[in-house]
């Protein structure tokens, strides 16, 4: 199932212009560096991806609430805060084709502003007066930490497997998801299986949806706007690539892999990695995964509950893997 955005966000169109305007206003501020920062963050506040998932999970209880509003824009200010912070520790000066945060200001003034941004993530789980959802956005901020971590740990790894590329991913990407369906289920007052549920059905899409991500930069007939190997040139081995060096014996790509984590390939290195990923079939293999996930995550929607609402999620999981975007 093909789906975009609209399929996703009709059922819950007037929450999330709520929504907007709701995050909007959690991010004034008169301080004249703090206010251009700020300014630039809701410039490319992105596409409610994850809002939406807490809309609809707690829509699929039947109940969204003012605790629901808090909990999407928690959720939402620490992923933005964790983004400001990871431009600073990659030392990048783009996100998503725009100026960074810390190119716009400096690298000190992007670390205060991310230090504000998740300061107004906690302010917003304090007001849902639910301290076990204040414990798992707390839990959720040391889990992106801890990605980010695991990720530098291993430029010095000379092991290049799926395991720590799942426990990476899992932790910087899927855990967002995860827990933007759990926290909706939670604040609309459902039970702690249903919770659980739709936590595991969050993790699988945001997995499919870093496939998707890491399946994009090796150049495939989709127009994306992202170049060929761009996360090679960020250091970063995905799991095309890591297939093609684990099911060959050309030591020769290994070596030139190795070399991409330490910041040392060249762009002509890099383009024949993208080849060598295609010829070892580590394109195929990245999409059967990714497949392999989406099937799981559909299977765990309660197609019972409420109809509209279920069909949106089924475009959730359809929109993650097919996306062009």
């Amino acid at each position: 199932m093909m789906s975009d955005l609209q399929d996703i966000q009709s059922p819950i169109a007037s929450e999330l212009e709520t929504y907007r305007e709701q995050f909007r206003l959690t991010l004034q501020h008169d301080n004249p560096l703090l206010e251009t920062a700020l300014n630039h963050v809701l410039k490319r506040s992105g596409k409610l991806v994850r809002p939406s998932l807490v809309f609809l999970s707690a829509r699929l209880m039947g109940n969204v609430s003012e605790k629901v509003f808090n909990v999407a824009l928690s959720l939402e200010l620490l992923h933005t805060a964790s983004l400001v912070h990871d431009d600073v520790v990659d030392e990048s000066d783009r996100r998503r084709g725009q100026a960074s945060v810390n190119a716009l200001v400096s690298n000190q003034a992007a670390v205060l502003v991310g230090d504000f941004i998740l300061s107004r993530a906690l302010h917003h789980a304090a007001l849902t007066g639910d301290a076990r959802i204040v414990d798992i956005v707390a839990s959720l901020g040391q889990t992106l930490a801890d990605g980010e971590l695991l990720q530098l740990h291993n430029i010095d790894s000379d092991t290049i497997d799926e395991v720590s590329y799942y426990s990476i991913i899992r932790r910087k990407t899927a855990s967002l998801f995860a827990v933007a369906a759990q926290l909706g289920v939670i604040a609309a007052g459902g039970t702690e299986e249903e919770a659980e549920r739709m936590r595991q059905f969050g993790q699988l899409v945001g997995t499919c949806f870093q496939l998707r991500d890491d399946i994009f930069d090796y150049g495939t007939t989709e127009d994306v706007g992202k170049p060929t190997g761009n996360d090679m040139k960020e250091g970063k081995l995905t799991l095309p690539l890591i297939y093609a060096v684990n099911h060959s014996d050309n030591q020769a790509m290994r070596e030139k892999a190795l070399a991409v984590r330490r910041g040392e390939a060249g762009c002509e290195d890099i383009a024949q990695l993208v080849a060598f990923a295609k010829e070892e079939g580590g394109l195929d293999y990245a999409k059967w995964a990714m497949d392999e996930f989406r099937m799981m995550a559909d299977g765990l929607i309660d197609d019972g509950r409420d109809h509209e609402i279920a069909i949106a999620l089924h475009h959730f999981v359809g929109f993650a893997a097919d996306r062009h975007y």
